[in-house]
Formats: C-alpha cells, structure tokens, sequence
C-alpha cells in the first residue's frame, strides 16, 4: 500500500513514521527475503520508503509490493504548492467569524502534484471532524485499499468547494471532539491500517483477534497475562495454566462477553 499525507505540519509526523510497527511496515531490511524473490529497480527502489521534505533521510526505502515492504509513506507539505508569495495558505473566511480558512489552490494542486506520482488510483480521505466516525470496519476496509490519500487539515477547515472538487473523497472523525489540525487523526488511521496490511505484524492472526476485530466477533478483547504467575498477592486464573485449550478458548470468549457487557453493551446490539 502507498500512503500519501498531505499536511501543512510534515515534520510532525517523523517519530510517528519511524517508530515501532508503522516503520518496520516501510522498511526493506525486514522484508529482505521478498524483495530477494523478485528484485526492484534502482528507480523503482528509490521511490519509495518514506519520502516527502520532512521525511527522515536516514531512513532505508525499498519497493513496496510484493517485492519488498508492504507500506510506503510519502509525505506532501500544501505549502509547498501555495502561489502566494509569503507562503500563506490561509485566508480569513466569508461570512466573518473567527480563524483562518485554507484555501482551494494550494490544496487542489497538492493532490493532483501526489496523485501524479503513482499510477494506483487513490482513495482520498479527510481528517475532520465532521465526518464519520472511524471504526474498524471502516479501517479494515481502506486497509484493503491499494492506495490511500490522507488529507489532514488545520485551522477553521478547508474551504468547502475543493472538498466538493475531490469527490469522491471520504470525510472520517476519530470522534466527537476538536484537535488543532487533522495531524494526530491521520497517524491514527495510518497506524490503524498499516497493522492490518498482510506481512506487516509478526503474527499474521494477531489483529484477527483484536477488540472489534472478527476473531474476537466483534466483541472488546479478553484479559490477558503473562509472568509471574503471583504478583503483588494477584494470581493468574488457574485455566490459563491448565493447558486445556478448549476450556481456555471457551473462558476467554466468556470474558470478552462480559467486559463488553459491562464496558460497551452498545456492541452487543
């Protein structure tokens, strides 16, 4: 999958793109007995990894695909497609009100600019927060998607007629409140799909498990625990240690059940 983020703050999402699962995603080193199988270009290997002006220098790129990692991350500064000469991508808005609002141009010819430089069609998204809520049927779907665009806006919003202009284009909230910009929403969704991509997690059923997930029929996830068996006068339930798989299985859908009872009865719906 390539993953586009048009932002007018890249540099913030450096440590967010070269950290844990979502970097070991993009690099090639982890991913070397693929790209083996079937070799990339010099040109083909130098377009991908992370790229954009904030990304990390240091940081190896390969050919996304089935020769190499599974993820690429490009990054796009909408500043850097702005024809004002100061820079500014921002205007207050008709009407009167408070804050500023980003204009259509920079926006517009950001995406075109990204969209160009790959010929998989991309399914574009909105950070905002008057979209639809964002769960994990909405993230396992996108996550199947070959190509994803993140628009992550700032200020009051963009304005409203190059949303119309990029449709069709999918507005998500990670819910109902107010962030400064659309950042942080954006290193959510992409952590939430990259972990769902075939060949990025080590255990290729540990999502299927997750809370919300189908392994775990929707349901929050069970309790889990590790060594010791006693900590702090606190012991382990006995049929974890029972080696009885079936009964295991059985008390922790029971568990999940309940916790989701008590904690989410809407998912039982």
């Amino acid at each position: 999958m390539r993953i586009d983020i048009l932002t007018l703050f890249p540099e913030m999402f450096a440590s967010v793109l070269n950290s844990s699962i979502v970097k070991r995603a993009a690099d090639p080193a982890l991913h070397a007995e693929r790209a083996a199988a079937a070799p990339a270009s010099p040109e083909d290997a130098a377009a991908s990894g992370i790229s954009g002006s904030s990304a990390n220098p240091a940081t190896p790129s390969g050919l996304p695909g089935p020769s190499g990692p599974p993820v690429s991350y490009h990054l796009v500064d909408i500043r850097d497609y702005t024809t004002n000469k100061h820079h500014k991508v921002d205007r207050p808005p008709f009407g009167g009100g408070p804050g500023m609002v980003i204009q259509c141009q920079p926006v517009w010819d950001a995406v075109m600019a990204a969209e160009a430089q790959d010929p998989r069609p991309a399914t574009r998204v909105l950070m905002t927060p008057q979209g639809r809520r964002l769960d994990q049927a909405a993230v396992a779907a996108l996550a199947t998607k070959p190509r994803v665009l993140i628009i992550a806006g700032h200020y009051e919003g963009i304005d409203e007629r190059v949303i119309e202009k990029l449709a069709p284009i999918e507005e998500v909230s990670i819910g109902d409140y107010v962030l400064s910009g659309g950042e942080l929403p954006a290193m959510v969704l992409v952590d939430a799909m990259v972990r769902l991509i075939p060949g990025v997690l080590g255990d290729e059923t540990s999502a299927h498990h997750d809370s919300f997930s189908g392994g775990a029929k929707g349901l929050l996830d069970h309790p889990h625990y590790t060594k010791p068996r006693e900590w702090m006068g606190m012991s382990v339930p006995e049929v974890l240690l029972s080696g009885d798989h079936a009964k295991i299985a059985k008390w922790r859908e029971e568990q999940a059940r309940e916790r989701t009872m008590k904690r989410r009865p809407d998912l039982l719906g």
